[in-house]
């Protein structure tokens, strides 16, 4: 009876539209907060340009961002697809061979001879008690499949994150030089006419000159910026044509009061990582590929059936039927050899990524905390004082204590300052996202920020 259900069950296996996508959605929306789109197989073409065209309608957000490119970046649907090529595999690796019908006619020399013939139905034994090993190993790198598929949405994730926070800074930068380029246009126009009337000797007013110049070049190379991050966060949501028209309206975020650090973090990201869970599969299927290759090297095919024979002058004969391969030139030891260098590295992949795993986590508490240290001495002590210069430049200049260039030059270093302080801020979220990914889980809700000083 319980062989009868085998043979049911492995005649009825079929693939599963949303088999191992409703895994990797589960895990993606545990460790990212959000979906993929795909828990239920591939989505309709239809649902889902209506849901990209309502996400794309409002404000782009960090939060949106990342469920367009769950959805739409086409090298992450080609990394869906595969789950469907993995499954196939586990449902193929689950099937019984086919039985093997055969038969032969044997014609008479003689017309008053009747024909002979006979007929046989055989089935490989080898394969039908190698099932349950083979549907096992399977199901284990089907299962090694899916994590490798989460691991790479999450690293869609951090890239998204990366590109996001890295386009708003250059906005934020290029509206920082913009402005300071309008600030002084006017100061600039001012200068020409003290030279026209000859108030301001030659030095002076090249070298304001060549500060406004440079300034302008700056503000060039800001706003090129800006396009070349645009473009590069549109690549990773598959975006283009009038889809390429977002907008983000959020400035870049200011830095949490304090970083939810986990304990024991190595430890952590050894066990939550799903590229290394994945690894520890693939090399626990190899490791039973190995066990079952062994076991059966001396019965490469065995043939059980029945067979059946008609002599028309003589009795009809039915009985067993037996081929057996006869392993005499090829025991599979070449076979044999092959898997266990690869389960061999299989498992030095997974001590590998382990190490790796634990150096990038100690890397990332580093960064993390040199990049805050960083932004909040610019945020509290370059920033502040940089404008203090200024005001007391501009006390002087009224007073005519100082030239023009000195105060332009005060100027540029308060820009200078704030914008340092504005990429600090975004090598911060960089080295966040950067510790996550390596962690294999996003970090807890950052506090809320300290109040800002103000910048003159």
């Amino acid at each position: 009876m319980k062989r009868a259900l085998l043979l049911l069950t492995a005649g009825c296996a079929s693939v599963s539209a949303e088999r191992g996508h409703d895994e990797v959605g589960r895990l993606v929306a545990e460790r990212a907060g959000s979906a993929t789109g795909w828990e239920h197989g591939t989505p309709e073409e239809a649902a889902m340009a209506q849901h990209l065209d309502a996400l794309l309608a409002q404000p782009l957000t960090r939060r949106s961002a990342v469920e367009i490119a769950l959805l739409n970046n086409p090298g992450l649907q080609r990394t869906y697809e595969e789950l469907g090529v993995s499954q196939a595999q586990l449902v193929q690796a689950g099937l019984l061979k086919n039985p093997t019908l055969g038969g032969s006619l044997g014609f008479p020399v003689s017309f008053t001879t009747l024909l002979e013939y006979e007929t046989s139905l055989v089935q490989d034994l080898v394969d039908l008690c190698t099932l349950p090993w083979r549907k096992e190993s399977a199901a284990n790198q089907f299962k090694a499949d899916t994590l490798r598929v989460a691991h790479e949405a999450l690293e869609m994730v951090e890239q998204v994150d990366r590109a996001f926070i890295s386009f708003q800074t250059e906005v934020q930068n290029a509206a920082l030089v913009r402005r300071e380029v309008q600030g002084l246009t006017a100061l600039h126009a001012l200068s020409e006419k003290q030279v026209q009337a000859g108030n301001v000797n030659q030095l002076t007013a090249v070298t304001e000159r060549a500060s406004y110049a440079e300034l302008q070049l700056q503000l060039t190379q800001a706003e090129l910026k800006v396009g070349a991050a645009r473009e590069q966060l549109n690549r990773l949501l598959g975006l283009w044509g009038a889809r390429t028209g977002w907008q983000v309206t959020e400035p870049l975020a200011e830095l949490p009061a304090a970083d939810a650090l986990p304990e024991h973090a190595e430890a952590l990201a050894v066990r939550q990582r799903l590229d290394l869970e994945a690894a520890r599969l693939q090399a626990d299927a190899l490791a039973r590929a190995v066990s079952l290759a062994r076991s059966t090297r001396l019965f490469g095919r065995l043939e059980v059936g029945g067979h059946y024979h008609l002599d028309p002058n003589g009795p009809r004969l039915l009985g067993p039927s037996l081929v057996l391969e006869l392993p005499i030139f090829d025991q599979r030891q070449a076979y044999i050899a092959g898997l266990e260098a690869e389960h061999r590295a299989a498992s030095r992949r997974v001590s590998e990524l382990a190490v790796q795993a634990r150096s990038r986590v100690r890397e990332g508490l580093l960064a993390l905390e040199g990049a805050r240290a960083v932004s909040q001495h610019y945020a509290t002590f370059v920033v502040p004082l940089r404008g203090q210069v200024v005001e007391q430049s501009q006390l002087h200049y009224n007073a005519m204590l100082i030239g023009l260039p000195t105060l332009m030059a005060a100027r540029l270093g308060s820009l200078d300052s704030q914008r340092a302080e504005l990429f600090a801020r975004r090598d911060y979220w960089l080295a966040r996202f950067d510790l996550e990914l390596a962690l294999g889980s996003a970090l807890k809700a950052p506090t809320e920020p300290p109040p800002r000083p103000e910048t003159r």
